[in-house]
Order: structure tokens, then C-alpha cells, then sequence
């Protein structure tokens, strides 16, 4: 994975960051929903992925105590399936170890097979259910946790 870059998201790059949103979710999150969490949220991190200057990814999370919870990840349509999305993850769980971070969840669609067996890859695993989680469809969420620092996250 060569070129790609994983850094702290800007102002700069909603633009980009608003077309990734929303060529990825039925119910993308708004310029004004990215704003706050960048200004107001001081528990939110969210870190972008690019390639040869282009930003092709992000995420966002919220450090709370020594966990991380990732509110939100996509990558850009064209740069699906080419393992973009597990080096971002890998990097941010890198880094959030070196950060004294012990653990990390998230929440994924039932239907979201391909998320699900990235993050399991990845050392998450399913620890419940959230019943009608997705406004849009009220689709029940996964809830998966992983601890950080064993041996799968090493690259």
C-alpha cells in the first residue's frame, strides 16, 4: 500500500470528504454534522486516507477513556476492493495502541457482509445487537469489539 497516507481530517477536505459520504450511505451525514464533530467534539478524532494527494477514505472516531468508537468509515467507490479500507483500519489501530488505547468498537449493517468480514480479519468480534439501529431502514447494527494489541493487528 504504497502512496497511501493516513492523516488528520481538515476543513479542506469535507468537500471530499461530503462525495465519499455520499456515493457510500443512504443517509449521509451533513456538512454541518462533519463541522461539529471537527470543531465541538473533543472526544472525536477523524483522519482521512490519501493516495498521490487525492483523498480517497476517511474515519472518524471518538476516544472515550482507553477505547475508541468509530462512528463512521468509507472508502471512495473507485478504490473499493483493493484492501484500502483494512490499511486505514490497520493504521488507526496502530496508532491509537501507541495512544495507550486498550480497545475499539463499532457498529455495522447485518447486511454488511464485506465490513463484517474485514473487521473480523482484523480481531473484532460480534458482541450483540443493536434492534433497529439504522434510521434510514431500521436494519438491526452488529455491535463488534476488538482489543488492541494482539498479535492479528500486526501488518
Amino acid at each position: 500500500m504504497n502512496n497511501g497516507l493516513v492523516r488528520p481530517m481538515l476543513n479542506s477536505d469535507l468537500e471530499a470528504i461530503l462525495e465519499i459520504e455520499r456515493a457510500s450511505f443512504s443517509t449521509p451525514w451533513s456538512l454541518e454534522a462533519f463541522k461539529a464533530e471537527l470543531k465541538d467534539n473533543e472526544y472525536a478524532r477523524y483522519l482521512c486516507l490519501e493516495l498521490n494527494g487525492q483523498v480517497i477514505g476517511y474515519m472518524g472516531l471518538w476516544f472515550i477513556l482507553d477505547e475508541g468508537h468509530i462512528t463512521n468509515i468509507a472508502i471512495t467507490p473507485n478504490y473499493r476492493g483493493q484492501r484500502w479500507g483494512e490499511f486505514l483500519m490497520r493504521s488507526v489501530m496502530e496508532n491509537m495502541l501507541e495512544q495507550g488505547m486498550e480497545r475499539m468498537t463499532l457498529e455495522v449493517r447485518v447486511s454488511n457482509s464485506t465490513a463484517q468480514s474485514l473487521y473480523k480479519r482484523l480481531g473484532f468480534a460480534i458482541a450483540g445487537v443493536r434492534k433497529g439501529y439504522y434510521a434510514d431502514t431500521g436494519e438491526d447494527a452488529l455491535i463488534m469489539w476488538a482489543e488492541l494489541g494482539l498479535e492479528v493487528y500486526v501488518t
